[in-house]
């Protein structure tokens, strides 16, 4: 067989290629039956044209394909995954750890990968202080990746927090003190995920910012991030907004919370009251995500 020019590894047996009665043709091959999981970026969804022209332009070529211009968004400009069949590229695709739940690993597959990306991206050694603006959907799942990624995590001080968040999800620090300045006396952070959608609360965390320390923005907030410039340049902290990551990035963070126990703490809700679920999630009093069970 070949693609183009040039020739594939595959053998030009005109017999074909042997698969198994799943239709594998080898170890870590798809294969009918494979529990795979599927989000909302990252090439995911059928080719369009558009995406195909901005990678002939080479807007997408470098790697960085989750910046790609126009392309597919699951359940948005494509079909989504609430139906009997879906069509999605099999680069898209998530592969599901055998034994793991659908409703436990839908969350991980959106706000998992959000912040388990923003760790990825953080300059934070073993033992590293991280804290995490905010402690909702996206929140309580930074502090549990964080605590599993051989870091010490922490809520922001003087945030709020959720009633009912579990003591043993990680460390914990509450003050009434400003938060760039608790940070300060805990040692300053190495990395801060801002997830609260609020621009006015990650302001003042640039200043509890340790050396080479980094604010990871994965919140979209309609006020803007005000900084005194001296909280940038002394001690070299920088802002830098984290999107997600890719196929392989989302399956390692799957693996991982399969593995340590990371949980998402879901409101299940039928499918049927998915407009009285997405006004729960808007509401901001969701405990923690709203997912929808399909077999309701």
């Amino acid at each position: 067989m070949a693609s183009g020019s040039t020739p594939s590894a595959v053998d030009a047996n005109p017999r074909g290629i042997p698969v198994d009665d799943r239709m594998a043709a080898g170890d870590g091959l798809w294969a009918v039956g494979d529990v795979t999981g599927q989000w909302n970026l990252t090439h995911v969804g059928e080719y369009q044209d558009r995406v195909v022209a901005a990678n002939i332009l080479g807007r997408c070529r470098r790697g960085g394909f989750v910046n790609c211009t126009d392309q597919p968004w699951t359940g948005t400009t494509t079909d989504g995954g609430y139906a009997e069949v879906a069509y999605a590229r099999a680069t898209g695709l998530v592969r599901i750890p055998d034994g793991a739940q659908p409703l436990d690993v839908a969350p991980l597959l959106c706000a998992g990968l959000t912040v388990y990306r923003a760790l990825l991206t953080a300059d934070a050694r073993p033992g590293s202080l991280v804290a995490v603006q905010g402690i909702g959907g996206l929140g309580h799942l930074g502090i549990q990746y964080a605590k599993h990624s051989a870091t010490a995590s922490r809520p922001s001080p003087a945030a709020p927090e959720k009633p009912d968040w579990p003591r043993n999800s990680g460390p914990t620090s509450t003050s009434t003190a400003p938060p760039g300045q608790e940070l300060t006396r805990l040692g300053g952070a190495a990395a801060i995920i801002a997830t609260a959608a609020s621009g006015a609360s990650m302001s003042p965390l640039v200043a509890g910012l340790g050396t080479r320390g980094q604010l990871l923005v994965v919140g979209a907030a309609p006020d803007p991030i005000e900084i005194r410039t001296p909280d940038l340049i002394f001690g070299t902290h920088a802002v830098a907004g984290a999107l997600t990551g890719s196929a392989i990035e989302n399956e390692d963070s799957v693996r991982l919370a399969h593995d340590r126990g990371i949980r998402s703490r879901n409101e299940i809700m039928p499918l049927s009251e998915a407009p009285k679920a997405y006004e729960r999630m808007m509401s901001g009093n969701a405990r923690f995500r709203v997912v929808l069970d399909t077999r309701e």
